[in-house]
Parts: structure tokens; C-alpha cells; sequence
């Protein structure tokens, strides 16, 4: 049997392809949010189902907080899930250490904790149950102070992580690191420190696995406006080295990135990123959308609302 993710993990290109953990099972939903309070199994299923059919690699069970019965909660829902789906990887997403820890013995197949936080209180519990149950981990770079001010507090987090997960006997390939995605428009130059961030990751930790909400980015963008900025930062977070994003799988245009079916919105991204911006009267618009939210990102163009009408 299979002891890590990355062993039951579709193959992928390092650059150009990506997995995709689906979402939307997640407590804030209406639908799901009422089936967990519940315990209706049907709702929570469906989803599952549908995640599958459009292609996830692995399935976030978030249960928020989960303060009061996460620890009955999360294995309920883990069991309700493999019911129907059950060679997916599922990802156990709750602040709530006991639902995790007691839920990781229901799953079948390689799971991941999202996630532990570089916070000596956190980790010194967490960092033990990853190794008991042989769990993948999110290391979120969030420690004592918050968010990390640049790409440099990011390396020192995650050093005092990883050196704390080796001691424990858990490899690199089974941390999957999650910089911090941050908003465009209020923090930009966090997103260039991001991408250094993962530039710098390999060096600092060979054989890292890596991970991020990339929708952070839109927050606070009209929501009309948000998908081409997530779709825009996903692709440049790729190029340099992320192997995996919390996305929604009815993102067809997400999900048609992962499997490496859209190169022409690659190939236009690269190409700004490497200086050479395509000339915004040959392209299409959708094309166009990207390019302009490519050099938003990069600090080239001040952010506003309006940064696709200028």
C-alpha cells in the first residue's frame, strides 16, 4: 500500500500541469454547511461525486472551527465520502486537532492535515500525530507574528518546520509547503515575494511538495472580476515551481490548466512574466484579461477595479 500522496498522485509535467484539491466540501457552503450539521450523508456525497467527475486529485473536507463536535464530525464525514468515493485522497481541513486526529485512522488512502501553522504550540502537537499516522502535512507559513513581511521570514518558518517534522521522521515529500497567498490589492509586492519564495523553496528544502489557496489573491476584487486574477496567478505560481492548489473543480478553465489543455493562456503568461507581453491588439480578449493581470502581479501596473478597462 501506498504510504504518501505523491505515490497515488496522477503524473503530471513539473511545469505546465498541476493537481487540484477540490474545495467545496466545506462548511461555509449552504448546502454542505446544513448536511454536516445534520449528519445527512446525501448532500456531502454528491459532492464528492461531482469533485470526482471533474477530475480533483485530492478532496478538502473543511470543517472550520468544528469547537464542539469535530471530533465525532470529521470521521463521520470521512467514512460518508469513502461510502462513494474511495480512491480519492481526502484532506482533512479543521483547527480542531482532535477531529483530525481523529479521523486520520478512517482514511484508506494517503491523506494529508491542512494544516500546521510554524507556531510552537501548534506544531509540537501536530507534527506527532502526522508521524503516528503517516500523514502528508500543509506547512502554512503563518507563524508567531502572522503573515511573513517578505520571501526571507518565509524560508526561516520553514526551516524551523521542517527541521522539527524531520526529527519526527517525516520526509519532505510529505510536507507540502503553503506560502501564504495574500490580496493584490491591498498587499502587491506579497505576491512577488511569494514567487521568490518558491524559487528559493527547493534549495531550502529538497524534494518539497507544495500547495496554496490561490483565490486569497481576488479577495476584495468584484467578484465579476475575480476569476481572471485567480486563473492569472495560478499559472505564474506554476511557472515558478507550485505543484497543487485549493481551486473549485467547476473552474473549467482551472481544471483545463491542471491537465495541461490551455498552453495558449501559459504560453501568453510566460511570455509577460519573461518580458515579451504579446501585443494586446493580436489576442483575444480572454488572453488580453491575462496579460494585464500578469503585469498587475508583477508591480508593472498600479492595481485598481478598473485594471482591465485600462
Amino acid at each position: 500500500m501506498a504510504d504518501k500522496l505523491i505515490d497515488v498522485l496522477r503524473p503530471k509535467k513539473d511545469v505546465g500541469e498541476f493537481w487540484v484539491i477540490g474545495e467545496s466540501l466545506n462548511v461555509i457552503g449552504t448546502k454542505i454547511g446544513k448536511a454536516f450539521k445534520e449528519r445527512d450523508p446525501k448532500p456531502i456525497q454528491e459532492e464528492a461525486l461531482f469533485q470526482k467527475s471533474k477530475g480533483v486529485d485530492m478532496i478538502d473536507i473543511n470543517l472550520g472551527p468544528a469547537k464542539k463536535d469535530g471530533h465525532e464530525l470529521m470521521p463521520w464525514v470521512v467514512e460518508v465520502v469513502q461510502e462513494v468515493v474511495d480512491d480519492i485522497p481526502l484532506v482533512l481541513d479543521t483547527s480542531n486537532i482532535d477531529a483530525i486526529e481523529a479521523a486520520l485512522p478512517k482514511c484508506k488512502m494517503p491523506k494529508m492535515i491542512n494544516s500546521i501553522m510554524v507556531r510552537q504550540a501548534r506544531y509540537e502537537r501536530m507534527v506527532p500525530i502526522a508521524a503516528k499516522y503517516n500523514a502528508d502535512f500543509c506547512a502554512l507559513m503563518w507563524g508567531p507574528d502572522g503573515l511573513p513581511r517578505d520571501e526571507n521570514e518565509r524560508a526561516a518558518l520553514l526551516v524551523e518546520l521542517m527541521t522539527v517534522a524531520n526529527e519526527a521522521g517525516i520526509p519532505n515529500d510529505q510536507m507540502w509547503v503553503d506560502g501564504l497567498v495574500t490580496p493584490v490589492n491591498i498587499q502587491q509586492p506579497q505576491a512577488i515575494s511569494l514567487m521568490n519564495f518558491m524559487d528559493m523553496l527547493q534549495e531550502i528544502m529538497p524534494g518539497a511538495m507544495s500547495t496554496c489557496g490561490v483565490s486569497n489573491i481576488s479577495s476584495g476584487i468584484p467578484d465579476h472580476l475575480r476569476h481572471v486574477m485567480n486563473v492569472t496567478f495560478t499559472v505564474m505560481l506554476n511557472i515558478h515551481g507550485m505543484q497543487s492548489f485549493i481551486a473549485d473543480c467547476k473552474d473549467e478553465i482551472t481544471m483545463g490548466l491542471a491537465h495541461g489543455k490551455r498552453p495558449d493562456i501559459f504560453a501568453a503568461i510566460q511570455a509577460t512574466m519573461d518580458g515579451n507581453a504579446p501585443d494586446l491588439k493580436s489576442v483575444s480578449e480572454e488572453i488580453r484579461n491575462y496579460v494585464k493581470s500578469c503585469k498587475v502581479i508583477l508591480g508593472e501596473t498600479l492595481f485598481s477595479d478598473s485594471w482591465l478597462a485600462v
